[in-house]
């Protein structure tokens, strides 16, 4: 199955079969000797990973409460307008309230995800092409080099480029050999979050 290892495929047919049987679920230990695996700290792992992708549930220090879902679940984050990805930053608007569906298999659910909509062409070698849709994580800070959504204060516009500091200027490198960095003063740049994913868009 898609976004599972070999072990995590086992370990859900096993509980599968286990409750088809029994008419609940299998205790950890249950599960260790089932699939003649070391320890339950390695269930437990492939558990936790099962769990995150949103093939199970489970109640804590719970010994039978494994719960089978039907597949990866699905959550809503708000699309927030547009985004730059051109030579020029445009205006960003985040007016609207639209919301986009994700799985885990996309972007772990987390706190302060939101999407954008990318207008133009400008980070095209990063695999971002216009009119994809980025995932953000809302932050105010960015390590050396990671792609984020920068306003820039002087204009109140904002722009998706991989992110720079040089001493006293910042470089907002774009991903496309034919536009050129913009340059900006570290006061002048508010960084509004990080690219988490990227949905493709086909025509």
């Amino acid at each position: 199955m898609r976004s599972l290892s070999q072990r995590q495929n086992e370990i859900r047919g096993f509980i599968m079969a286990f409750i088809g049987e029994n008419g609940y679920p299998p205790t950890h230990e249950e599960i260790r000797q089932g699939l003649e695996m070391s320890t339950k700290s390695l269930v437990n792992h492939h558990l936790r990973a099962l769990e995150k992708k949103g093939f199970i549930e489970r109640e804590p220090d719970t010994p039978r409460a494994i719960k089978l879902l039907d597949g990866l679940r699905s959550f809503k984050v708000p699309l927030l307008g547009q985004i730059a990805a051109s030579a020029e930053p445009i205006s960003f608007s985040d007016d609207h309230h639209e919301e986009i569906e994700l799985t885990p298999d996309i972007v772990q659910q987390q706190e302060g995800l939101y999407a954008l909509r990318v207008n133009g062409d400008s980070m095209i070698d990063a695999l971002i092409n216009d009119q994809d849709i980025v995932v953000m994580r809302h932050q105010a800070v960015a390590e050396v080099g990671e792609m984020v959504a920068v306003r820039l204060k002087d204009r109140d516009e904002t722009t998706l480029k991989r992110f720079y500091p040089e001493g006293e200027q910042v470089r907002l490198q774009p991903a496309n050999p034919t536009v050129s960095p913009i340059f900006v003063h570290p006061a002048n740049v508010e960084i509004q979050g990080k690219v988490m994913a990227v949905i493709r868009q086909v025509a």
